[in-house]
């Protein structure tokens, strides 16, 4: 990756825009969904900013960019149409260590900012890391139709109830399928719909039965041609589950950026055409675990007691072209 992604804790950001036209009004209205504490260097507004600083109370230097004014802060935005002031803030602002942002001159910024899709508190953020903005736009536009508008009423139910699960649902694996479950099922449609508290009082009842564990699984996805285009729904949401992922070196490395985030993973030096490791996955199966084994191609597994002995669900998935 060329760029980093990571969330700055608003609390912490002291921000200095240098500029006052409207492309300074776009970066302060972005910065306001998080922040007031904002600084604006610039001997003229135009309206807009004008506005924001008004309402906002925002601090306002009524002078051009001068140096000496970033030492207590810690993001700066150059947004002036002087290429050779933006260059004096991106020089100064470099001895300093700060993020630096330099509107139309990439090569002069230490962060970009990404396309943002807010559900808050869910918030998603997508770059094309500058190289195909038409690209991230219509990708943007899939995602913002696909995501239901009160998505992040999800996020808030959760942060709610996180102590009182927690204090019903002891082990960690057991909170996740009980999450899982909620989520998905009538509650979350419930919190969807506007109904919050129908669905409050279907979590408080939920939570007065017993969580049956995780039962454990053995899937078999057989990725075919080995393109992660190609991968089915079907397959997309058994990784999405997955605790655990075995694959061998015939395997496309680009179908583990399927799996969960942080399933642990198996990489095995040995082709599953000659030997699966039965052993480990059925042991971690039988502990509540769903185990993915991700084979290259349409291979046959080779005939293995182990397996076929074994009681733990198993499932064959083909995926692919």
């Amino acid at each position: 990756m060329k760029y980093f992604p990571v969330y700055l804790d608003a609390e912490h950001i002291n921000a200095m825009i240098v500029g006052g036209g409207e492309v300074a009004a776009r970066k302060i209205d972005l910065l306001l969904k998080s922040t007031t504490n904002i600084t604006v260097m610039s001997e003229t507004l135009g309206s807009s900013v004008e506005r924001l600083v008004n309402l906002h109370q925002l601090t306002w230097l009524k002078h051009n960019y001068q140096p000496g004014h970033l030492t207590q802060i810690n993001l700066v935005i150059a947004a002036t149409d002087n290429s050779e002031v933006n260059s004096a803030v991106a020089k100064e602002s470099a001895k300093l260590k700060l993020l630096t942002n330099v509107v139309d001159q990439p090569e002069l910024c230490t962060y970009i900012t990404p396309a943002i899709i807010d559900r808050s508190p869910m918030i998603i953020a997508m770059s094309s890391s500058g190289s195909a903005p038409i690209l991230l736009r219509m990708l943007r536009e899939q995602i913002e139709k696909s995501l239901p508008n009160g998505y992040g009423k999800l996020a808030d139910f959760s942060f709610k109830f996180r102590d009182h699960v927690k204090a019903r649902v002891k082990s960690i694996r057991d909170r996740r399928t009980f999450w899982e479950r909620t989520l998905r099922g009538s509650i979350g449609q419930a919190i969807l719909d506007g109904n919050t508290t129908h669905a409050e009082q279907q979590l408080i009842s939920s939570l007065k039965e017993q969580t049956p564990p995780p039962s454990g699984e053995l899937v078999f996805i057989h990725s075919l041609d080995g393109n992660p285009d190609n991968l089915t729904l079907k397959a997309h949401r058994e990784m999405q589950f997955a605790d655990a992922v075995f694959y061998d070196q015939e395997v496309n490395t680009d179908l583990i950026e399927y799996a969960r985030r942080d399933a642990n993973k198996y990489p095995q030096d040995i082709s599953s055409s000659i030997l699966i490791n039965s052993q480990h996955a059925i042991e971690l199966a039988e502990q509540g675990e769903k185990v993915i084994y991700l084979l290259a191609g349409d291979i046959e597994i080779p005939n293995n007691a182990m397996l076929s002995q074994s009681k733990i669900i198993k499932k064959h998935i083909y995926s692919g072209c």
